[in-house]
């Protein structure tokens, strides 16, 4: 899906006359060390070998001042455009209005451009080319629709929450979505813990197993991502315990570990 995502992205982008040099197209990554980074920078260097163009892959290493001279740099290399998987998405308007200035078309992949507390995710902003991405909301209350029929009934639930990284905005959408989800189908949970786990399985295992030291009740863990979910899984089994486990994405790790 994240391939998909990246030559979509890209297909926008490499149309250019037959007269013209080269595409030079980039891609500014909010962290390759994120497996759903990664598999971003993987389909857009393939779909930038079909096409024919040259692709410039840029790591901001989850750190948003990096991204922002990244951003910088290559408006004053002049590609001929960009597309972007924003850090940070309301900053990103000013870094996307600089690109516009100078004529770079950008597309903003994996995360919209703008606050997302505020500008709905089919209200594109206006000086993108074009937005590829998901509706992360909806696949939290997706989530919570499941959590729905795995959790124990005529009792309260308890549920732990197994964050990505602190500010991207699907944290907040896929949190939003699985307690819409939650509340449609009239569950009665309490939210016992919340945590950020960087998106990254390891992570997530420490994360879960503090969380069932202090929390051995909990009845599931919705994962804000599968890798995560993977990780969680290892100490569930570790601690002996029942709970349940959800995530989102579809990663090839998780379809694995299922096999």
């Amino acid at each position: 899906m994240s391939s998909l995502r990246a030559a979509a992205a890209l297909a926008v982008l490499s149309s250019p006359p037959v007269s013209a040099a080269p595409l030079r197209l980039a891609l500014s990554s909010a962290g390759l060390s994120y497996p759903f980074a990664a598999a971003i920078a993987r389909g857009f260097r393939r779909a930038a070998a079909r096409a024919g163009v040259q692709a410039i892959v840029l790591d901001a290493q989850n750190r948003v001042q990096r991204q922002a001279n990244d951003l910088q740099d290559l408006i004053a290399e002049h590609v001929n455009g960009i597309v972007l998987m924003p850090l940070d998405s309301v900053i990103a308007q000013s870094w996307v209005n600089e690109a516009a200035r100078a004529g770079i078309p950008v597309v903003a992949v994996g995360s919209e451009v703008g606050d997302p507390r505020t500008r709905p995710l089919r209200d594109v902003y206006p000086k993108l080319v074009a937005l590829v991405t998901q509706d992360e909301t909806a696949a939290g209350r997706e989530a919570g629709r499941l959590a729905a029929q795995l959790l124990p009934p005529g009792r309260l639930a308890h549920i732990a929450i197994i964050q990505g990284a602190p500010g991207f905005p699907e944290v907040q959408q896929r949190e939003q979505g699985f307690e819409q989800g939650l509340a449609a189908a009239h569950v009665r949970y309490r939210i016992v813990a919340s945590q950020p786990a960087d998106w990254r399985t390891q992570e997530a295992d420490v994360v879960c197993q503090n969380i069932l030291e202090a929390h051995p009740d909990v009845d599931l863990f919705f994962n804000e991502a599968d890798n995560m979910a993977v990780g969680c899984a290892r100490a569930v089994s570790s601690a002996g315990s029942k709970a349940k486990l959800i995530g989102i994405g579809g990663s090839r790790l998780a379809i694995l570990s299922l096999e």
